[in-house]
């Protein structure tokens, strides 16, 4: 067959390249292809202002699994991460500032300022957070077992993980068993009582997510982001050169390992033929035969686009119809001539430079947060939204104008089905509301830093919308699929289909939309990869 591929991979996001260098590395030739002028996905660095670069979706990483950090040697290919100690600064309307650091000791220290109850409490949740996120770590490195007829390698995953569950004792075995479907709001109430602490550590479990901290399965969340890092609070990884340092460098180990990459290079079909995926058909008509076809876009987009649903089981359509894709979450990137005075931090002027190069966060209370998120059940951006911030520029200087800055910011809730006037939703709704949304924001941070509106020259609003039309993640979701209970480990995408396989022989999924769909680990692509491994080999 003329130009036939080995592989051919739908995207070059992170986990399609972590994919692509396992299935090189394992012999095979695959072939990425990315529908943008640049690799990277939601994982990229793109200039926004004259002289200022930024990380223009995720502004951290996962962080990335140890594993595939060492196999693809991406510090020998350049990827470098800022050295913090902090992991958040969580700003109160009161002009305090509660700072929890990676060392559980040092937090403690600090949250004794506000309760010494709490200090004590702390030390215990972080210890037993620890313990349990090794378990769960193990089982998201897992492919979640075919539970009607598991082969010898499920039983002996569930065996392992199950022993592994027995050893925490039975406090913490306990725990394990309660924590997954509670609220993340009780789960924290059950061991603090300060509401700035509450709520900082209650927002690592709905970030990103259509849940509101009182939600069931919220603390699930939160366990499942402990199994990468275990700081209650979670550290973040910045790396030097924004978030597409990241994927260039997966992008050099995989080209090295074997692979092969084009941009501008889009798939608007997968052809099927008698069931089995033969090949693919670019945007300017060219067609590329392959012996499996792996799709790193979201399953939606992958069987509703790329596919037609006609080689799909009726069932099967109707549950992709009904899996939960809308996003929450929009993004702006500010330039700025200076950087703003937190009110919080004047008293801990010599720590500051530190302080701010690490996150800053809005989440003040609990009930702030469920706020947040009641504006979004309705179809209306949160008017005092939950704010994750970083300025890169103090980590790297490289990506602004020598005393100017970036500034990042995450903004939740901000639904992808806007309400107009009128009373309809729709994402076409965003781009008049894009301007009110940055208004929003810029307000709600200037309650803890006055000067920031002064110091801004330039805004980048990216909405709900535009994460869909933009950069491809179906309903602006930035995890490809809700994290919720009934899209989780055995049902991620859906029941009986969360091993990586579709039912089209030989196409597969490697993105988000799959186990265990943590955002930027490249858990996703590892894992898939070792299941496409074995089908080829058979």
């Amino acid at each position: 067959m003329p130009n036939s591929r080995d592989i051919l991979i739908i995207g070059a996001g992170h986990n399609g390249l972590v994919a692509a260098f396992y299935l090189a590395k394992a012999g095979f030739k695959p072939l990425v292809l990315e529908r943008r002028a640049q690799v990277g996905g939601a994982a990229i660095t793109e200039e926004f202002h004259p002289g200022f670069r930024c990380s223009t979706l995720a502004h951290s990483a996962g962080p990335l699994r140890p594993d595939i950090v060492r196999d693809m040697q991406l510090a020998r290919h350049g990827l470098k991460f800022a050295p913090s100690e902090i992991s958040t600064v969580s700003l109160t309307p009161d002009g305090r500032a509660l700072v929890l650091h990676s060392d559980s000791n040092k937090s403690a220290q600090e949250i004794s300022q506000w309760s010494p109850k709490d200090a004590a409490a702390y030390a215990d949740f972080a210890a037993a957070l620890a313990k349990i996120s090794k378990v769960i770590a193990e089982a998201l490195a897992l492919t979640p077992p075919n539970i009607d007829n598991p082969s010898s390698g499920d039983l002996w995953g569930m065996l392992k993980t199950g022993r592994s569950i027995r050893n925490l004792g039975k406090k913490d075995l306990y725990r394990v068993l309660r924590w997954g479907p509670m609220a993340v709001a009780d789960l924290v109430a059950e061991f603090f009582d300060t509401e700035p602490l509450r709520a900082t550590i209650a927002a690592r479990g709905i970030f990103g997510t259509f849940l509101g901290p009182w939600s069931a399965g919220s603390a699930l969340v939160l366990l499942i982001r402990a199994a990468a890092d275990p700081t209650p609070a979670g550290t973040p990884q910045f790396p030097i050169g924004g978030a597409g340092a990241i994927t260039a460098a997966m992008a050099a180990a995989a080209q090295e390992a074997g692979a092969e990459i084009r941009t501008n290079a889009a798939v608007e079909q997968v052809l099927i033929k008698d069931g089995v995926a033969t090949a693919v058909v670019l945007a300017n008509g060219e067609e590329i035969p392959a012996r499996a076809i792996v799709s790193n876009a979201d399953p939606r987009r992958t069987f509703m686009c790329l596919v037609d649903p006609i080689h799909l089981p009726p069932d099967f359509v109707q549950k992709i119809k009904n899996f939960r894709c809308a996003g929450t979450v929009a993004k702006i990137n500010l330039a700025l001539s200076a950087l703003p005075d937190f009110t919080a931090l004047k008293s801990r002027a010599a720590e500051t430079p530190n302080l701010l190069a690490s996150r800053l966060q809005v989440s003040p209370e609990i009930d702030y947060l469920e706020r947040a998120f009641d504006e979004s059940k309705y179809g209306s951006f949160s008017r005092a939204p939950y704010l994750e911030i970083a300025f890169p520029s103090l980590s790297d200087p490289s990506l602004a104008p020598a005393g100017q800055h970036v500034m990042s910011i995450y903004v939740q809730y901000a639904p992808f089905n806007l309400k107009a006037a009128d009373g309809t939703k729709s994402p076409a709704n965003w781009e008049s509301q894009r301007k009110a949304l940055g208004e929003t924001v810029v307000k709600t941070i200037a309650h803890y830093a006055p000067d920031l509106p002064q110091k801004i020259l330039r805004h980048q609003i990216i909405t709900p919308q535009d994460l869909e039309d933009t950069y491809g993640l179906t309903g602006g979701h930035i995890f490809h699929g809700e994290l919720a209970l009934d899209q989780f480990f055995t049902m991620r995408p859906l029941l009986d289909w969360a091993r990586y396989k579709t039912p089209i022989d030989r196409l597969f999924l490697c993105g988000s939309g799959t186990h265990p769909g943590t955002g930027l680990t490249g858990a996703s692509g590892a894992n898939a990869a070792r299941e496409i491994l074995k089908t080829l080999k058979k």
